[in-house]
């Protein structure tokens, strides 16, 4: 450990001292310049200096995310689960991964916390709710199903890219009844890439530094503003075609539900926030997710094999419907090892509002905390062979982590609304690719994991070939 004095060891705070209460002090992660704190250790791979956090430290440990700031880093399962559930989450607000992604997102019910965060979650519900779901799935087989028409046997294709484009019109398809254009669709795209990219690399950054008129600035402020013009003008367009409440979309929802204190409908910038945050969340994750399965069947044919016979098995030559999720418990594990093994998050943040008690420590209001959930699934401590994927060890009784360990949806109130949506977008798309066509690598062939905003599989070429006839839609 860090054997320099740590400024968590005495905190003033309006004047009074702040010291924890029968707690050993907290030390500072080594590596810090003056200036730029931990930038050089976080930057451009974060995932190393994250991981070696758990290896050298304990239950907390202060590092500087941002130059001139300082974060705790929660690295204990049972006070991460206790930072993101009821009491304590009630006195914490989103913190500074979240402070960026609100200039982003505006305040929607990603970036908000305590009771607006309640209020917009209840607001968002329909949008979610099981008769949605089921329809939604018909719509995400059609896309996977006219995506794979494009695929030519032997190709080497960059499965990423692929499954952000499939991912990003499953999205388009539920939300907008695609009614965006080839080109706007395009467009979206490539705006959302550049968004994303600049992200991981801000909340690095101090807020000066963010105001200057840099290239990386500029480039994000101009793709935000196009996204954000792309889905106004969707909505603009639904209610200038009077179809808005039939037209059985993700968007119609939306424009249909009420403030439940005014009774008035959301209005056209609150359902931006809202479509702009499922857009950025829904596929970049989806994607990544993706991606990563096709990548560790293809490592792993006997594993690839169960999930093709169970597909057999359940489904037959039918297309997966909705209510086939619960009846593939082959591929839910192998889903719930990717998300272990390549969870998208490589850090979420918290800040205290009020004075609050984290485990044995006391820590005053404006404290930042961090937490790693990439470092966090793959620390040995918690998981036997952690680099190793393996979905039998969610086989019942086999692998029980405890609670705060595995977190691919978060926890608590502020639990990915989404979870149920995202599933459903894998299972669909997974059980119509892998009866058609099979992704093959290059001997020795290996990728790595990417750190931006999220954690991303670098570049991932992989062969496709078609393993049997189409299935009937």
């Amino acid at each position: 450990m860090d054997g320099g004095k740590s400024f968590w060891r005495l905190i003033t705070e309006k004047g009074r001292v702040v010291t924890p209460v029968e707690s050993p002090p907290i030390p500072r992660a080594t590596g810090s310049l003056p200036l730029f704190g931990h930038l050089f250790r976080l930057f451009p791979d974060p995932l190393p200096f994250m991981a070696s956090l758990r290896e050298r430290y304990g239950a907390l440990v202060e590092i500087t995310l941002q130059p001139g700031t300082r974060t705790l880093v929660v690295q204990d399962p049972a006070m991460i689960r206790a930072m993101l559930t009821d009491p304590i989450a009630s006195t914490l607000d989103k913190g500074p991964f979240f402070d960026e992604m609100r200039v982003l997102l505006g305040d929607s019910v990603v970036t908000v916390a305590g009771e607006e965060h309640s209020a917009k979650r209840r607001q968002m519900y329909p949008a979610f709710a099981r008769p949605e779901l089921g329809r939604y799935v018909d719509i995400m087989r059609t896309s996977t199903e006219a995506e794979l028409a494009t695929w030519e046997p032997g190709r080497r294709m960059d499965v990423r890219e692929t499954m952000i484009r499939l991912s990003l019109e499953m999205l388009t398809r539920t939300v907008f009844s695609n009614r965006l254009d080839a080109s706007t669709f395009r467009e979206l795209r490539q705006n959302m890439a550049s968004v994303m990219d600049s992200v991981g690399l801000r909340i690095m950054l101090p807020a000066w530094v963010k105001r200057l008129p840099i290239p990386l600035n500029r480039r994000f402020d101009r793709a935000r503003a196009a996204i954000r013009t792309t889905i106004s003008q969707a909505i603009a367009d639904l209610r200038t075609s009077g179809d808005g409440h039939n037209s059985g979309d993700m968007l119609s929802v939306l424009m249909s539900v009420e403030d439940e204190k005014t009774g008035r409908p959301m209005t056209d910038e609150q359902i931006c926030n809202e479509v702009l945050t499922l857009a950025l969340a829904g596929t970049e994750n989806t994607a990544t997710v993706l991606a990563w399965v096709l990548y560790e069947l293809a490592r792993h044919p006997d594993i690839e094999a169960d999930v093709l016979g169970e597909l057999e098995q359940v489904l037959g030559d039918r297309p997966v419907t909705f209510a086939d999720a619960g009846q593939l418990p082959i591929l839910d594990r192998v889903i719930k090892e990717v998300l272990r093994l390549h969870v998208t998050g490589w850090i979420l943040t918290r800040r205290t509002l009020t004075e609050t008690r984290l485990g044995t420590w006391t820590l005053p209001a404006g404290t930042n905390l961090a937490f790693a959930q990439h470092a966090l699934h793959r620390d040995p401590d918690l998981y036997p062979e952690p680099l190793r994927f393996d979905p039998a060890r969610w086989l019942d009784g086999t692998q029980k982590p405890p609670p705060g360990a595995l977190l691919p949806w978060g926890a608590g109130k502020h639990r990915c609304i989404g979870d149920r949506f995202a599933t459903m977008e894998l299972i669909t798309a997974l059980a119509t690719i892998l009866r058609q066509v099979r992704f093959t690598l290059a001997p020795g062939q290996t990728v790595d994991p990417v750190a931006r905003a999220t954690v991303r599989p670098g570049k991932m070429l992989m062969t496709v070939e078609p393993r049997r006839a189409r299935i009937a839609g």
